[in-house]
Formats: structure tokens, sequence, C-alpha cells
């Protein structure tokens, strides 16, 4: 099972620093969420129960792609996604160009975790329409993947068009969220899903259940498709083999979340420091024994 790093609420000067140590510890790909500003959000929260984001105007949220360029300039092998890119509050070529140019410059270490958002005032703010967010996102998903392998596109009321420079490599495409257009969406376009909640597995057990039904019509029963899923479950090889045998071929994690009010005394919270000293620890107590 691939173990992928989950690097929300994170300051931005730490990132670069987090991808050496992420790396050094044999996680496999590192993520980052996508937000583009703070306000008074009318619209709910979909991931608390009151609705409330978990975060406020001082939260960092850099951007996605520069972080990335910054991450992989400093990194090797390690890979990153977002987790998710609300990639239809933006026009489909500036998602194009970013994410071809953080794949080329990472070496092909970048796969596009990408989503239909649930935030109503980033779209607004953004001039891009809501309500037809889902049906834009399954139209632009084989837009990019033509134009990242350097094909020539034809789009409304412009030329034929293509973008340079583009990877060598395929792009992975994961998409996110639990709805049921989400899972038809990942089994129909995606290489992957890509779980943005943190699941028990009572929770998994359906998600998983739709996928399989949504792959079986889609016609690619058997063939390769990751699921990332956060878990959760308290950190263990075991427990990890066991949703492996499930399907779940990655999981999630963010070890400074459970750190010991030892370590916390220790590096103090919030800081860099714990949180390498945490993933230190995980990767011995539960990355080595994968």
């Amino acid at each position: 099972m691939k173990m992928w790093l989950g690097a929300s609420f994170v300051d931005a000067d730490q990132f670069t620093e987090l991808a050496r140590a992420a790396e050094r510890c044999g996680f496999d790909t590192l993520t980052l969420s996508d937000h583009l500003f703070y306000a008074d959000f009318a619209s709910p929260y979909p991931y608390s129960k009151s609705g409330r984001p978990r975060w406020d105007a001082k939260t960092h949220w850099p951007d996605v792609w520069v972080t990335i360029g910054a991450m992989a300039a400093v990194t090797t092998t390690l890979r990153f996604s977002p987790n998710v890119y609300i990639a239809p509050a933006r026009d489909l070529l500036t998602v194009a160009k970013q994410v071809s140019t953080a794949a080329v410059l990472s070496r092909d270490r970048v796969t596009f975790g990408v989503g239909v958002g649930w935030c109503k005032e980033e779209f607004v703010a953004t001039g891009q329409d809501f309500h037809t967010r889902g049906r834009r996102l399954d139209a632009m998903l084989p837009v990019l993947r033509s134009l990242w392998a350097g094909e020539t596109v034809t789009l409304d009321d412009v030329p034929p068009l293509s973008i340079s420079p583009t990877p060598a490599g395929r792009i992975p495409v994961y998409v996110g969220g639990d709805s049921e257009a989400a899972l038809r969406r990942a089994a129909r376009l995606g290489d992957g899903w890509l779980g943005n909640r943190i699941y028990t597995e009572e929770q998994l057990d359906p998600v998983l259940d739709t996928l399989r039904r949504h792959l079986d019509e889609s016609g690619r029963t058997g063939q390769p498709f990751d699921i990332i899923a956060p878990l959760a479950a308290l950190p263990d090889a075991g427990t990890y083999r066991h949703f492996a045998a499930k399907g779940v071929t990655g999981t999630l994690a963010a070890p400074w979340w459970l750190a010991t009010p030892e370590e916390k005394a220790r590096y103090g919270e919030g800081t860099l420091e714990l949180k390498i000293a945490t993933m230190e620890r995980f990767a011995e107590e539960v990355i080595t024994k994968l």
C-alpha cells in the first residue's frame, strides 16, 4: 500500500523542508489542499457537522502549483498531488498550462487530484458557473489529457491550439469526492479515486462497492485503478494490509495529528520540528513494515 502525506493547514514556509522529510521517510506522494481565499462563506462546508470550515483567515492556503514547483526543486522521487484541485473554478487553458508545467519541472512527479468543489463563493469570484461545475469538469478532463499529450485541440471561438511544454509521461488523474456523480466520474474518466474525508470501514465499504459498480458499467473491471482512502484507524501495518485486501491501494496520513503529549511538549504544537519527528516515528513504526 502506498502512503500519502496529507499536508493541509501547513504554513507555507514549511513545505520545502516537509517535502524533503517526506521523501526521506518513504512517503509516496505529498498532498496539499486548494482554496483561493477566506471569507464568511454562506456555502456549507461538507466535512464538518456544523457546516463551518475548520480554519480561519490566518490559515495558509498557498497556491498549489507554485508550492509543488518549489517542493519538486528540492526532491527527486517524491510525487505531488492536490487533494483536490477545483479545476472548474478556473478556465481550462489556465489549468492545462499550470499542471503541464508542474509535471515537466518535476520530471513527471505530478498526479492531478481534481474535484468539483463545494464553495460557491470561489466560483463567483472567478467568474465560473457553480451549478454546471460537474458537467464542465466532465468535459474538461478529456481535453486536458489531449493538451498534456501535446495534441492540437479545437475550442469554441478560437483557432485550433496546443500548449508547450508538455510532460514526457502521462499525468494520472485521480477524482475526489464520494457522491454518486463523483464516483461515476472517477470510474469513467479517472486513473483512480482520491478520498478527501477520513473514512471508517463502515463508511468506506459502500464507497468501494459503488466504485466497483461504476467501473463495471464503464467496462473497466480488472483494469488498473488506484483507490487512495484516508482511514479513521490508528496507524498499524496490519490494519493497512486489511484495507489493501479490500482493494485500497493507498492511504493518507498526517502523523503530527497523532503526536504524543511528550512530542508536543518537546517540539511545540504546529512546528516543523514536530511534523518531522512524528513523520520519522511513523516511518519506523509503519512504512518500513508495509
